[in-house]
């Protein structure tokens, strides 16, 4: 298993784990809540046969990355995600997040910039700004997330099984699209993430991210189903969109869409990569600078 360092925490290291498969362009896969890198695996085995180079992580608090007490706020995120990129010495790079790893790419374009990243895909996003304030009138009230915190500290087990009913909206499909075990598993992998981390992340959700999105200047891809009782349509995608990039709508589609719908995601991806080439903007500025010399 591969591991970098983003961090310390008194005596201890925080390490990241991540994976690194295949030759090509690089695709980094950012997880949604509370999961790991193991969410993509649809995704994953397609883009490795279609020859991308695929890098998924563990979100710091999830997964088999360290479980600190500390940095779960997307400042933080966005550097483990850049020393990330900066260690396995990336450009081009495709980011693709879902969930909570959409405000990753947003975050990380806003702090960082783009030169390195090519091309931006978010799945079910949470930019570019979930709280219902006086200039955001489609958010969601404060007092919702009040109450995931509370329900997270009386009995997150309680929490996350609730959580998958709404993440997969059963309620519109019946679950006839997500087995029990396919349930089963992601529930077990959801509740053996940091508890601390399962808590402190509900705040993050609210970030403002409409700074970072004006900073994205790259192709930008949005995937989101119409039933995503999550982060509904309303409130993210279709707001989004209206700032930056374009629109893909999975009719029927959850929150949980990677595996629901793995198949129209690959394909709209793939289309999406493929009409938007890879841009290595670094080796572009050396090439110019190069040029202006002679």
């Amino acid at each position: 298993m591969s591991y970098i360092k983003v961090g310390s925490e008194n005596q201890s290291d925080i390490n990241i784990h991540y994976t690194d498969h295949g030759r090509g362009e690089p695709v980094i896969l950012i997880h949604g809540y509370p999961f790991s890198g193991m969410a993509w695996e649809r995704q994953e085995a397609f883009l490795l046969e279609q020859g991308y180079r695929v890098i998924t992580y563990d979100r710091r608090g999830f997964g088999k990355s360290s479980h600190p007490s500390k940095g779960y706020d997307y400042d933080t995120f966005a550097s483990d995600l850049d020393t990330l990129i900066n260690t396995l010495d990336l450009t081009g790079v495709t980011l693709v997040g879902h969930s909570m790893g959409t405000g990753e790419i947003a975050r990380y374009i806003g702090k960082f910039g783009s030169s390195k990243i090519s091309r931006a895909i978010m799945v079910s996003p949470i930019p570019p700004f979930l709280l219902k304030t006086p200039d955001n009138e489609t958010g969601v009230e404060r007092e919702v997330f009040e109450g995931f915190k509370k329900t997270i500290k009386e009995d997150r087990y309680a929490f996350m099984t609730d959580f998958l009913d709404k993440f997969y909206s059963r309620s519109f499909m019946n679950g006839g699209k997500v087995s029990e075990e396919k349930l089963r598993a992601d529930f077990n992998l959801g509740v053996s993430s940091s508890p601390i981390g399962f808590l402190r992340c509900v705040d993050s959700w609210i970030e403002d991210f409409r700074p970072d999105v004006k900073m994205i200047d790259l192709p930008l891809l949005v995937i989101q189903g119409d039933e995503d009782q999550i982060l509904p349509i309303d409130s993210t995608g279709k707001v989004l969109t209206q700032m930056k990039g374009e629109l893909h709508v999975v009719s029927g589609g959850s929150h949980g869409i990677p595996w629901t719908h793995g198949d129209e995601i690959n394909r709209a991806m793939l289309e999406f990569m493929e009409k938007n080439p890879r841009l290595v903007r670094e080796r572009a500025d050396e090439q110019m600078i190069h040029k202006d010399m002679h």
